[in-house]
């Protein structure tokens, strides 16, 4: 498979990406899905999703300690952060579900009308409006089916705006943050397989964010004490080995957590799900003319210098820019309509 690389948002420079998946996800997505379509459909299933899940995080390894500094070596998960001792990390699962302290490790911007990235990810931005500089065939997501066949006036309202697509590798940390504050106005569920979220997999299969498994949330901001962005739609997408996606709310670091319901008031930047272990994607979708993009997520996007497996699906670059949770991507835009 051909390299690829991110930018590094602290210092702009190009870190190339190691995918250690790589053979698994070129034999299931070429071999297994040409040759033996039914095997294809088992292996994207969720009952091996599950099991393969359990097989990969919860069995227990001989030395634990071992485990970690391989983690920390190979995938540079930084356990300084987390919220618990290193030694009570001794499953591969409580690795990936870890809590970190991020009121002191994920500073966010003060002003309370910055909307800000719900995971440490690897972004790219976009936009569904065909006269926009950031219009992007649609190539990640199939508009219409990302929000549901059944959601006529969701897909009015974001119809033409602006979206972020936010990558989370296996090491990466696993709470989903929310990116602004509102009132939730609806979640909901929309079933579906569990493909691999690995760029290749996004190069080579129709819009496959569309078709996994997902939790949409719909906030709106324009309320007191809110953003003031309008709605924003929240796509929480499930992938290979992840069987869920659990709704765990919490006002206050990970005090007292709850699941998000429909007239519940959130607030930026604080823990809203966790996803189950592997690499997984969450979507933001804004209504149109409401957000703008932080300038260097654009400018990062056309770089030619970097090379990126994503260029496949776009006329010109198309570069992810690796972002923590709680930093702010976009602002909004002054005197849109509310």
């Amino acid at each position: 498979m051909t390299a690829h690389a991110y930018v590094e948002r602290s210092s702009s420079r190009a870190i190339a990406e190691t995918f250690c998946g790589d053979p698994i996800v070129s034999f299931l997505y070429s071999r297994v899905r040409e040759d033996a379509g039914w095997l294809y459909r088992a292996l994207t299933s969720a009952r091996l999703t599950q099991l393969l899940g359990a097989l990969r995080f919860d069995l227990r390894p001989a030395n634990a300690a071992r485990m970690r500094q391989r983690y920390a070596r190979h995938l540079g998960i930084d356990f300084s952060e987390c919220l618990e001792a290193p030694e009570a990390l001794d499953t591969a699962r409580k690795v990936f579900e870890r809590k970190i302290r991020y009121w002191e490790c994920r500073p966010m911007e003060a002003d309370s009308s910055a909307v800000v990235s719900p995971a440490d990810a690897r972004l790219l931005v976009g936009s569904l409006e065909r006269g926009s500089r950031l219009f992007l065939k649609e190539k990640f997501f199939d508009y219409d089916e990302l929000l549901g066949a059944d959601q006529p006036r969701w897909r009015r309202c974001f119809r033409g705006g602006d979206y972020a697509v936010l990558r989370l590798t296996p090491d990466k940390y696993h709470y989903n943050h929310v990116p602004v504050s509102g009132v939730v106005r609806e979640i909901y569920e929309i079933d579906g397989v569990f493909q691999s979220c690995h760029p290749a997999v996004v190069v080579a299969q129709a819009t496959p964010h569309s078709k996994n498994r997902r939790t949409v949330t719909i906030v709106e901001t324009d309320v007191p004490d809110g953003t003031q962005v309008g709605l924003v739609a929240m796509i929480e997408i499930v992938a290979l080995m992840i069987g869920s996606v659990v709704q765990c709310y919490s006002r206050e670091r990970y005090e007292n957590p709850q699941p998000v319901r429909t007239g519940m008031h959130l607030e930026r930047g604080a823990p809203k799900s966790l996803f189950r272990p592997g690499s997984s994607t969450v979507v933001l979708l804004f209504e149109p003319g409401r957000i703008r993009f932080c300038e260097d997520l654009v400018t990062n996007l056309w770089r030619g210098d970097v090379p990126s497996r994503y260029h496949a699906v776009a006329d010109r670059p198309l570069v992810e820019t690796d972002v923590r949770v709680r930093s702010t991507i976009a602002w909004p835009v002054r005197g849109a309509a509310t």
